[in-house]
């Protein structure tokens, strides 16, 4: 198929936006807003709502697109919030599947639209856009690793020639756009995470599957700025992620635990065990901190995903 068929054929197909909220609605009026607003509009937009808000759900009937409202009488996490929803979309035959958060929305009006270009051009099972920080978008919103150097700015993603694609390489989730047949073949987000990892998961087994995906430099979601849990250590040479919120911590470190015993992470334990223990014993004179990552490391690595209190 030539890449003018491909992009004719790509331009009728039904794309479904999914947005996962809890207790956010000013917040999700202006992701609503964003996401609809779209040159390209999506064909449907799906809304988990995690805490079954009458406010939400009126927002929603509200919208200037077919709309469909999922509230949730228990709280299923991002994880969860995200698995009903791509299902949902799934079954109602969207060929594509673009996500959305309640803090975070596309940056102008053609996000979508550049997302499929990209896809349609570079033959992509995933395409994100990238995540800014929504108060100064020449930051990134997360820290992204490449080898051992961390890119915190814009400018920073464009100096190896790379184009208008950073393949390989995504934040999923935060305006990610899926095609069907890529969550058919990766599956939906583990509920069991919760929160914090369920789209490292996704991307573990992106990379596994050996689909092609990677990261638009044209289009940009911005996103509220996530990298301060993000502690420098070795003189900056590595980072460790500290979150000062501590039901954060138990399902970061929980959550890591399980994730570097899967197929495809292995090989970091050693350099988790490097990090890990050089800032809490060494940046932080922290050893209570260490014996609580070990822990709750422990409690993912064996599986056990109870909700304790924190």
């Amino acid at each position: 198929m030539s890449e003018f068929d491909e992009r004719s054929r790509e331009e009728h197909d039904v794309v479904i936006a999914v947005v996962v909220t809890h207790r956010r609605v000013a917040e999700l009026a202006l992701s609503l807003k964003a996401v609809t607003g779209q040159t390209r509009v999506p064909d449907h937009v799906i809304v988990i709502d995690n805490d079954d808000d009458d406010l939400v759900r009126d927002l929603v009937a509200s919208q200037p697109v077919p709309s469909t409202y999922v509230g949730s009488h228990r709280n299923l996490g991002g994880a969860g919030g995200f698995a009903l929803g791509m299902l949902t979309a799934l079954s109602m035959g969207a060929d594509w599947v673009w996500l959305a958060d309640d803090d975070g929305r596309p940056a102008d009006s053609d996000v979508l639209s550049t997302l499929l270009d990209c896809a349609a051009r570079h033959s992509l099972a995933e395409v994100s856009p990238m995540v800014c920080d929504l108060a100064d978008p020449t930051r990134l919103a997360f820290p992204l690793r490449r080898g051992l150097a961390w890119r915190r700015r814009v400018s920073e993603l464009r100096t190896d020639g790379s184009g208008d694609l950073l393949a390989g390489i995504a934040s999923l989730f935060n305006g990610a756009l899926f095609r069907a047949s890529t969550l058919e073949a990766v599956g939906v987000p583990d509920l069991r995470l919760f929160i914090r990892g369920d789209e490292y998961d996704v991307h573990r087994r992106l990379v596994r599957s050996g689909l092609p995906f990677g990261t638009c430099l044209d289009a940009v979601y911005l996103h509220p700025q996530g990298s301060d849990e993000f502690k420098p250590i070795l003189g900056g040479r590595m980072h460790t992620q500290y979150p000062e919120d501590a039901t954060k911590r138990y399902f970061t470190y929980r959550n890591r635990g399980y994730l570097l015993s899967q197929p495809g992470l292995r090989r970091l334990i050693p350099q988790e065990w490097l990090r890990f223990g050089w800032f809490f014993l060494v940046t932080r004179r922290d050893p209570a901190g260490l014996k609580e990552w070990l822990r709750l490391r422990r409690l993912g690595r064996n599986e056990k995903f109870g909700r304790e209190s924190t």
